[in-house]
């Protein structure tokens, strides 16, 4: 029987983030995870053909190296072999009917661009990124910080002091705002709208979703400011930096270990039970898993009450992932993209939304939104010499799939192969109208329906990347439920962390961050 201060189950971000500060501290740590690999979402595999490394899920680290977990993590991180690689055009956007729009992270080339496509939009965007900037102390402690705490209550009196109660009631109700209302109201360009209406579905909200205008222009700010950086090597590096950390100073891992149960006395975790029958002692039990497997297996029978919320906590849309590997460097139909970190195929709010709407009705969207991602542009080891790799991400994809919006492709209701290669042909045929070298190149490619990426991850509950969706009764104070206060459970020494619990999905370890200063970190 091992004992040890903390067992964190779940080797993701959120884990590996506790894991690090807490083994800092001088606490025994071990993390357990299920799978034969650590990671999580972070996996880079040769899933294509050998030499070309592709991120089969999670790529982009702006979250994280804005995050405070970086802050205080970073250094030692690097010196265990964490680099990452940047472009000064973190993201990008091409429209159907063959405009072009680039971001950069040069805030002066921004406004002069944005003005250009319509007079007015590049001050609409300063005056944005501004107000973002002028807010960030209060705004990112509600994005990322313990919402019920005195540090919380101490920010919300400030806030009361210097805008008074009626500018405090605009400000919170003016960030209630929904993409839609924010881009068709601050811009009059189709292509400034286009070139950010994507992003919200980045956050696992939709243009009408409440809170996606604010999100997209916090968005908007960190592109800006930190870029869209990769991990060099890939994001299984990032893995491998926090490993030679924690084990540095002390922690411990176990993959291929599978979580059966916590073990609970009169209303208190003791530690964890493993398939193998294996007792592990712990003074502090993490659980970096989703709602219905903590609360319908884990626990089953200590909880009834947040039983039946697991079972009634929703969803978000699947995911879809489409890998390539490319004999060349692509084409781009129009001037600029080259060298763009993230590249969105999209026409703008209504395209966007429409995708969005029928992948929630459970069709296979007509014209999908994709994100294209050049990791291979920011890393050339990602593969061989002269060669390319393409990551393409489609936030819109239906759990059961219903039928197709389209009438073109016949389905039975399950991701079939059939279903998932027809879907992988039209988004095919989608980036083969904006390059126009992909079929010179084109050597091969790898796609991941929602359902293949569950059976990678078993938090990727449907497919759903973002923990469940992020519609405002299951955000902020009411995540996961909407009596949840924190990262703690019903259960003393139980913390709840990773994408399901507040601050939500993301990169930026905001969750494991939380509980390991809550616990002295």
């Amino acid at each position: 029987m091992t004992t040890v201060e903390h067992v964190i189950i779940g080797s993701g971000i959120n884990s590996l983030v506790a894991a690090a500060l807490l083994s800092r501290k001088g606490d025994s740590v071990l993390v357990l995870e299920k799978e034969d690999t650590l990671g999580g979402c972070m996996k880079t595999d040769e899933i294509t053909l050998p030499g070309f490394h592709h991120d089969i899920m999670a790529t982009t680290f702006v979250l994280f190296l804005t995050s405070p977990a970086f802050a205080e993590l970073g250094e030692a991180l690097g010196k265990h072999g964490l680099e990452f690689c940047h472009t000064d055009k973190p993201t990008g956007v091409m429209r159907p009917n063959g405009s072009a729009l680039v971001m950069s992270m040069d805030h002066a080339a921004n406004v002069a661009e944005f003005n250009a496509r319509a007079k007015g939009d590049g001050d609409s965007h300063s005056g944005i990124v501004g107000g973002i900037g002028g807010d960030a102390d209060f705004l990112f402690s509600i994005l990322g910080g313990q919402l019920w705490s005195w540090q919380m209550a101490k920010l919300m009196f400030g806030q009361w002091r210097r805008k008074g109660l009626k500018g405090l009631k605009s400000w919170f109700g003016k960030a209630l705002e929904p993409a839609r209302g924010w881009l068709e109201n601050d811009f009059k360009s189709a292509d400034v709208q286009a070139l950010f209406a994507p992003w919200p579905l980045h956050a696992g909200l939709t243009p009408e979703s409440t809170y996606s205008g604010q999100m997209g222009k916090v968005i908007a700010f960190a592109l800006e400011a930190a870029g869209a950086p990769i991990v060099k090597g890939g994001s299984a590096q990032a893995v491998a930096a926090f490993k030679n950390l924690i084990e540095a100073q002390g922690g411990k891992f176990q993959t291929s270990a599978e979580v059966q149960s916590i073990a609970v006395v009169n209303q208190t975790a003791k530690g964890v039970i493993l398939a193998d029958g294996t007792r592990i002692l712990a003074n502090n039990v993490l659980a970096s898993v989703a709602p219905g497997q903590l609360y319908g297996q884990l626990l089953k029978g200590h909880l009834p009450d947040d039983e039946k919320a697991a079972i009634d906590y929703r969803q978000g849309r699947g995911n879809f992932q489409l890998h390539y590997a490319l004999d060349g460097l692509p084409k781009w139909t129009a001037d600029g993209l080259e060298n763009v970190a993230l590249v969105h195929l999209a026409d703008g709010v209504d395209s966007v939304s429409k995708s969005a709407n029928e992948a929630e009705r459970g069709l296979l969207p007509a014209e999908p939104t994709i994100c294209v991602g050049q990791p291979s542009q920011l890393d050339p080891s990602r593969c061989p010499n002269g060669k390319s790799i393409l990551w393409l991400q489609i936030p819109d994809a239906p759990v059961v799939v219903k039928g197709d919006a389209s009438n073109e492709i016949e389905t039975d209701g399950t991701w079939s192969v059939s279903t998932r290669e027809a879907f992988a042909d039209r988004l095919e045929g989608q980036l083969r109208r904006h390059i126009s070298n992909f079929d010179e190149i084109k050597l091969d490619r790898k796609a991941y329906s929602p359902a293949d990426l569950e059976a990678l991850n078993v938090n990727l509950v449907g497919g759903d990347p973002y923990g469940g969706a992020c519609s405002i009764d299951q955000f902020f104070l009411w995540r996961p439920f909407v009596g949840s206060v924190n990262a703690t459970t019903s259960i003393r020494k139980l913390h709840h962390i990773g994408a399901s619990t507040h601050p939500g999905p993301g990169l930026g370890g905001g969750s494991g961050f939380n509980v390991a200063k809550a616990l002295g970190a």
